[in-house]
Formats: C-alpha cells, sequence, structure tokens
C-alpha cells in the first residue's frame, strides 16, 4: 500500500521541477532584451495610451 504514495509523490515532484524549468526558461527569454530597446517598446506603449479625461 505504501508504493502508490510513493509514485505519487515522485510523480508530484517531476511535475515541480518540470514547470520550475518551463518558468526559468520564460524568464530568461525575456531578460535578453537590451535596455535600450526595452526603454524604445516602453515609450511607444506610452505614446499609444490615450490620456485619462
Amino acid at each position: 500500500m505504501a508504493l502508490p504514495w510513493k509514485l505519487l509523490g515522485l510523480a508530484g515532484l517531476a511535475g515541480v521541477a518540470a514547470t520550475g524549468v518551463v518558468v526559468a526558461r520564460r524568464r530568461r527569454a525575456t531578460t535578453d532584451v537590451p535596455p535600450d530597446v526595452l526603454r524604445d517598446r516602453l515609450h511607444q506603449r506610452l505614446a499609444e495610451v490615450k490620456p485619462a479625461p
């Protein structure tokens, strides 16, 4: 009876590790943008926003 609980625990641990890998890859992809390009994008988005009345 202890074997299914161990398998369930190992499967949960593998799921947590896989989720961490996905999050790390996404974070790495967003930090590869140079600061000047990011600043230009932010200024462009700010120019597109209409001012509040």
